[in-house]
């Protein structure tokens, strides 16, 4: 299954980034023996339009428009469900299993996702009701589909 985190707006080169390609490359590493490929990071420029309503939309247009069909689709959103790490590895994994050719991370703008995306996706996640910079929703993201990896294959590096 081919895992891909989606976002509006570039991170620059520096700390953030090397930490971003590390998880990266970590989940790539383990998740080839496991049955995913990636996870490939696609940014997308963000919106200027004048009105925050017509950046979401045009940002969620865009999103959807870079996207691989079929696919499972996760909106990154403060309003979505929380999942404990083994429980999305779980998840992570039965998507696997039932035959999702991608996965796909969405992560909005700075104002959020506009409803074309959020109604197309299949799932919206959140880190908890907190509001995080995308720089930093993507590292997490990275970290989290390594660490749901290492859960799926044994891998010690979850130690809940």
């Amino acid at each position: 299954m081919r895992v891909m985190i989606a976002g509006i707006g570039r991170m620059k080169a520096g700390a953030d980034r090397q930490l971003l390609e590390r998880y990266l490359e970590r989940a790539r590493k383990a998740g080839r023996a496991m049955g995913f490929s990636g996870p490939d990071l696609v940014e997308l420029p963000e919106s200027r339009a004048q009105r925050a309503a017509e950046r979401k939309q045009a940002e969620a247009e865009n999103l959807l428009a870079a996207l691989p069909a079929p696919r499972v689709l996760v909106a990154l959103d403060e309003g979505g469900r929380t999942l404990p790490s083994e429980k999305f590895a779980d998840r992570i994994g039965r998507w696997r299993d039932e035959g999702a050719g991608a996965l796909v991370f969405a992560i909005g703008g700075a104002d959020g996702h506009g409803r074309a995306l959020l109604d197309a996706a299949d799932m919206t996640l959140a880190f908890g009701p907190m509001t995080w910079p995308h720089q930093l929703v993507r590292i997490m993201m990275a970290e989290q589909i390594y660490r749901a990896i290492s859960i799926l294959s044994g891998h010690p590096y979850h130690r809940a």
